[in-house]
Order: C-alpha cells, then structure tokens, then sequence
C-alpha cells in the first residue's frame, strides 16, 4: 500500500498542472471571484474525474475502442467548449464597480460554479480516455485488487486537489493587482483558450481512425513504462 501512495502523488502532481481549459478556468475563477469560489469550481471538477474513473474502472478495453470509433463525442464535446468559449470572448464584459475601500461585485453561486467546473470536465471525453489509459497501464501493477485501486486513485486525486490548493492560493495573490480592464483581458484570455482546445478535440474527431487507435496508444505507454 506504501508503494501505491508513493506511485500515486507524483501524477495527481502531474494531472494538477495539465494545461487544459480546467487549468485555466480554475485559475481565473481564483484570481477574479476568490479562494472560495474556485474551491467550489474545482470541487465539482473532481467529482466529474471520480465519476470517471468509476466508469472506466466498471469498464474494460472494450469501452475505449468503442471511444476511439466514436469520433463524435469528440466533435460534441470540442463543439460545446468552442462555443462557451466564444461566448466568454465575445461577451460584453460590465466593468466592476470601485469603491475607495473594497471591490464592489455581485454574491457568488457557488452552486452554479461547481456545475461549472463538472461539466466543464465532464463534456471533455479526452479525460474519460485519460482515465481508462491510466487504469489499463496501472491495473496490472495493482494485481487489479479493487483495495489498492481505492488507495492508488484516492490518494492520486488527494494529491491532485491539494495542488489545486496551492495553485488557487497563489492566484488568488494577483486579485489585488488587476486593474477591471486587466480582467476584462483575462477572460477574454480565457474565452480564447476555451475555443482553441474545443477545435483540437473537434480535430480529434476528425483524425483517421488509427491515429485514435488505443492500443498502440497504450503499448507505447507500457514500453516506457517498462
């Protein structure tokens, strides 16, 4: 069990800083609305990751060749984030209001954002394949003992929100310094890199069948491994 904890914090310190559109949502959510509110955004993130790992855990190979045969999802998923992207882009932004003292803005939902940051996650079938990757390499080594499955990914998506901690800590610090039309550059930031990984997974679909091929994905994962 040590060894899986010790295998399992070095990736959820990788997969915290896989740059992606959660990445720099999470971000700007910290930076822009506070500590609390990425929290809240980041919580409904992990849910969608645990989700999806109970799926490909309850899965098999099978699952992720039916993926790669499905270039649609990929076409649906990049469609939706390229639009929501071009929505924050292009979306008029209301300058926040500055008093002497404080930032005047309205009362966060932090509701609305945990939905966010789930489906933000959850639309993306690039982390469902991610996922069923990761357990198709590492199963094997956990002689497939749903115990240590539990304690490998549990303690990978700790280390992964404990990351996320400090990375929304740090963010939070440049909040003070952004002048309304730096945030205002920010998202509209934001918006652009929404729509660009919406088109790589709208190409993604678009890719010949044996450029999605799992298995050679992953035998060239395990040969490195190895």
């Amino acid at each position: 069990m040590i060894e899986d904890i010790q295998a399992a914090i070095p990736l959820g310190f990788f997969l915290a800083f896989m740059i992606g559109p959660v990445f720099f949502v999470l971000i700007e959510t910290s930076v822009i609305k506070g500590f609390r509110a990425a929290l809240a955004f980041d919580l409904g993130v992990i849910v969608a990751d645990i989700l999806f790992i109970a799926i490909a855990y309850f899965s098999s190979f099978q699952l992720l060749e039916n993926l790669s045969n499905q270039p649609g999802l990929y076409v649906f998923g990049g469609t939706i984030l390229a639009i929501y992207g071009f929505i924050i882009f292009f979306k008029k932004q209301k300058k926040e209001v500055v008093d002497t003292t404080e930032l005047v803005k309205p009362k966060t939902n932090y509701i609305s954002l945990f939905i966010k940051g789930f489906f933000l996650n959850f639309i993306n079938i690039g982390v469902l394949v991610f996922w069923l990757g990761i357990i198709i390499v590492v199963g094997p080594n956990l002689d497939n003992d749903p115990n240590r499955f539990i304690v490998f990914f549990g303690t990978m998506i700790g280390a992964y929100f404990v990351t996320d901690l400090f990375k929304i800590l740090l963010a939070k610090q440049l909040k003070n310094k952004l002048t309304p039309k730096a945030i205002i550059k920010v998202k509209r930031f934001l918006g652009l890199i929404l729509v660009v990984c919406g088109t790589v997974l709208i190409v993604k679909g678009f890719l010949p069948k044996d450029k999605l091929n799992p298995q050679e994905i992953f035998e060239k994962i395990e040969e490195k491994t190895h």
